[in-house]
């Protein structure tokens, strides 16, 4: 029976383009993606070096102006459909079961989500979850297993009781691993509103 919910946010919640920023990037000169830029952005996705530190170092590396920068990592991130947000908050105040919410984000994304959502919203959102849990707060990362076993462990959740949507298939698998439930949706042909529907409800 299933008792607890785990939400990925990027292409759940809020809508993606994830070739956006790769897009931006190119137009800045930067056409390919190598190992010691998913480094920075591995270490950044996880709070081990500060938004300064990693603006600081593409722009030291690159040539690119910080604003630029700025703007071609936060164009992944688009709308944020209102009935989501309903669903969610109907979810939430059924009270069947323990929300929480697990996403790989980072300091910049989420302060462009404040500012274009407006604080109110952002506010409203998070209060639908038990914990609101981000990748560079907690210092861990999809699909690594010990961010599942943190969870699992922080809140006394039983993985045969908890299933997870995240819209990236080896995420999912590993969360599956810990026999963990998962739906790994398709936001090109799925809505998370549809959860009932996977739960078998």
């Amino acid at each position: 029976m299933i008792k607890n919910i785990i939400f990925d946010f990027g292409d759940v919640f809020i809508n993606l383009d994830k070739q956006a920023t790769y897009r931006e990037l190119a137009k800045l000169g930067l056409h390919e993606v190598d190992e010691s830029m998913l480094e920075q952005y591995y270490a950044y996705e996880t709070g081990k070096i500060t938004t300064e530190a990693f603006v600081g170092h593409f722009h030291k590396t690159y040539g690119f102006s910080k604003e630029d920068l700025v703007r071609a990592w936060n164009a992944i991130l688009l709308d944020f459909p209102k009935h989501r947000l309903q669903f969610l908050k109907e979810l939430s105040a059924g009270a069947e079961y323990r929300l929480f919410l697990l996403s790989n984000t980072n300091e910049l994304h989420i302060d462009w989500i404040k500012n274009d959502w407006g604080m109110e919203l952002y506010e409203e959102f998070k209060s639908c979850f038990e914990q609101f849990y981000l990748s560079h707060e907690i210092h861990f990362r999809k699909p690594n297993s010990d961010i599942y076993q943190f969870v699992l462990e922080e809140n006394n959740l039983l993985a045969e009781e908890t299933f997870f949507i995240d819209d990236t298939l080896e995420n999912t698998e590993a969360a599956e691993q810990l026999g963990i439930r998962s739906w790994n949706i398709d936001p090109e042909k799925e809505d998370v509103v549809n959860l009932a529907e996977k739960l078998g409800i």
